[in-house]
């Protein structure tokens, strides 16, 4: 299938165009730069019923500086979304060394289209709370926090991803039911930011969103960046489009990271493979 901006599917894959960034798999990682997110020589094998030992991700390395918004794309079926669980620690590796700082947040869509996150000890949240403020706070019992400190954390994280008008006034209580689903998913990542998440793990947000909605999500990310130096995000998506609002990118393919560093680079080899499988198919 033709690469397309809104979702692609390359057939065969091409070696390398960089070199691992490490070479010896370490047993650990001592962070000495300003790094949100280094894996080293990750590797993630599964074993089938019939015994049969199948690598889903090989030798992949990454660095993902703090205070960016990074995307990671590649086929289907490539490994984006296992190599988002290991980053996220929901998946062991075969091999290699992981570092992501705490505390992260994990957001996925489950099979229902119904936003889930996981934070901080991988709570997972599967109770629909029935206002959007209510839902923001949910994690925040934990913390030993005053109302006004409750109240502070999720008018800061509501405003991050542009739904500050979506708290409780004047006795109006806003469903979290009545929601789209873009609108859901900048609550689940206020959810994130009320809880002082670090690093925020997006797992193809935008799949079955509307432009509109698509957008809304993505601006929320990149103005949750912009409002607290601190945190990192790091988004799997099929749209290559959604590149335009990244710091960096992350190319993979055959369970392989490919290419990784700017966005013009990531940008230009997709368009050059493009080109070549248009030629291969039509002009031969």
């Amino acid at each position: 299938m033709v690469l397309k901006s809104s979702s692609f599917n390359l057939v065969t894959p091409s070696p390398p165009l960089l070199s691992p960034l490490f070479s010896n798999p370490p047993s650990r990682i001592n962070i000495t730069e300003n790094i949100a997110i280094e894996g080293r020589n990750l590797s993630f094998s599964i074993t089938t019923k019939q015994g049969n030992f199948v690598p889903i991700l090989r030798d992949c390395s990454l660095r993902i500086p703090s205070g960016q918004f990074w995307m990671l794309l590649g086929p289907n079926g490539c490994g984006k979304s296992t190599l988002l669980k290991v980053l996220a620690g929901l998946l062991n590796t075969t091999s290699g060394a992981v570092y992501v700082k705490k505390p992260k947040c994990f957001v996925f869509q489950n099979p229902d289209y119904q936003v889930t996150f996981i934070v901080l000890t991988f709570r997972l949240q599967l109770v629909v709370m029935p206002t959007v403020e209510a839902d923001v706070a949910f994690g925040l019992g934990k913390l030993n926090l005053s109302n006004d400190e409750v109240k502070s954390r999720v008018l800061e994280a509501l405003s991050a991803v542009g739904m500050s008008s979506y708290l409780q006034a004047s006795n109006i209580f806003r469903s979290v039911q009545t929601l789209s689903g873009g609108q859901k998913q900048r609550v689940a990542i206020a959810g994130a930011l009320a809880e002082a998440c670090k690093v925020l793990l997006l797992d193809e947000l935008t799949t079955f969103l509307d432009e509109n909605d698509q957008m809304g999500v993505i601006k929320a990310v990149r103005n949750s960046l912009h409002n607290s130096e601190d945190v990192t995000a790091l988004w799997v998506t099929h749209r290559l489009e959604e590149l335009e609002y990244a710091d960096g990118a992350i190319y993979m393919e055959d369970g392989k990271v490919v290419m990784h560093g700017d966005v013009a680079s990531i940008q230009s080899f997709i368009q050059t493979k493009q080109s070549d499988y248009i030629k291969r198919t039509y002009c031969s």
